[in-house]
């Protein structure tokens, strides 16, 4: 028996999207944007109202880095989409976290954060939809395979529950895509 759900954006899994620039006075500013997804091979988009301290500086400075947050830094993560960089100004030094500038773009990296997709923005469509193309990723070399590609089991990532409000943590490997399903055919 099925049971009707009330309407959610229920597309799993949603990535927990941690959002990067630097604020005008050169300070970090970091934001959880938990509506977002890759757009083609190399463009993320997300979706953002207009008002957030983060579109203002990406417009300005066309940069952001787009990180990953590990569930060891949950609370941290959390607290990017609790307060405002318009409001709070020193929100990124009360977590604790650390940064360094990108390579490629006018955006800081959060060292603690395993892979960060430097990003350069790109344009935004009249629903609120931002859209970034992917100048450069970088990983930390701990969730890498023995062959030097990103292992998502070592990354200790999370997902956004948008239903019920929840973080998840997921890694768990299953099956080789494109494989498993290959004894049907």
């Amino acid at each position: 028996m099925r049971k009707e759900l009330n309407i959610s954006p229920m597309v799993y899994p949603q990535p927990v999207l941690m959002l990067a620039t630097y604020n005008e006075d050169g300070s970090v500013d970091v934001m959880n944007a938990a509506w977002g997804g890759a757009a083609d091979t190399d463009m993320i988009m997300v979706s953002l109202s207009a008002n957030h301290a983060t579109v203002f500086n990406f417009k300005r400075t066309r940069g952001v880095t787009i990180s990953l947050p590990t569930a060891q830094f949950i609370a941290e993560a959390d607290y990017f989409g609790i307060d405002s960089a318009l409001k709070v100004k020193d929100k990124f030094e009360r977590t604790g976290l650390h940064s360094h500038p990108a390579e490629s773009v006018t955006a800081p990296v959060i060292e603690e954060f395993p892979l960060c997709l430097e990003c350069e923005f790109e344009s935004e469509d009249e629903h609120g939809i931002y859209f970034f193309k992917i100048k450069k990723i970088t990983a930390d070399e701990k969730v890498l395979d023995e062959h030097g590609n990103l292992d998502l089991s070592k990354c200790d990532g999370v997902i956004f529950d948008q239903a019920n409000g929840k973080y998840y943590r997921i890694g768990e490997f299953l099956a080789k895509a494109f494989s498993i399903g290959m004894k049907l055919k």
